[in-house]
């Protein structure tokens, strides 16, 4: 797997504008991919963040007044958890929106493939920064064993280092390993 053929299947157009249902509130990741073995960032949450408290995720937060459209959120946020500066430039695509089950956020993902990238620094948002290799990653899916998280969509989980990544970011995680074998 190499980036260039990362880039070829996930560059698709950008709408970072969604028309939602008023239940949800709208909120954005970006899913950054890097390197010569593909590795992707992902954060756990720190324990005292009032959503998704130690879960794993992608950066990115919820929808704020300042941000021009969903893109910036993603943008912006990703920043401010990980000091990494993405521009809009170096976002090539997005995948599908994803809802969370308990939270009631509308996600909308970004990509951004890139051959390098700093060195993270995690602010208060952010517990730990993982750099997962991709390939390996995407071979640990399993279906979510927890009937409660079939509500409202099909689930499955994602293992890296003991850590269960399920929910939302699961989901997203489903729709990169889904694009990668068609």
């Amino acid at each position: 797997m190499f980036l260039d053929d990362l880039k070829s299947i996930f560059s698709s157009p950008i709408n970072p504008v969604m028309k939602f249902d008023g239940d949800y509130k709208l909120a954005s990741v970006l899913v950054v991919i890097y390197g010569k073995e593909p590795i992707v960032v992902m954060t756990e949450k720190p324990e005292h963040m009032k959503f998704h408290a130690g879960e794993i995720s992608f950066p990115g937060g919820k929808l704020d007044t300042v941000d021009s459209d969903l893109l910036q959120t993603a943008l912006r946020e990703t920043s401010e958890e990980l000091g990494l500066v993405i521009t809009r430039e170096q976002v090539i695509g997005q995948l599908e929106p994803v809802v969370t089950l308990n939270s009631g956020f509308l996600i909308l993902p970004f990509i951004s493939i890139i051959d390098e990238i700093p060195t993270l620094a995690a602010n208060s948002e952010v517990e730990k920064i993982f750099h997962i290799p991709l390939e390996s990653f995407l071979k640990t899916m399993a279906h979510d064993p927890n009937p409660s998280h079939n509500v409202i969509q099909e689930m499955y989980t994602f293992e890296y280092q003991n850590q269960i990544v399920w929910g939302a970011s699961a989901r997203i995680l489903k729709q990169i390993q889904t694009l990668l074998k068609s």
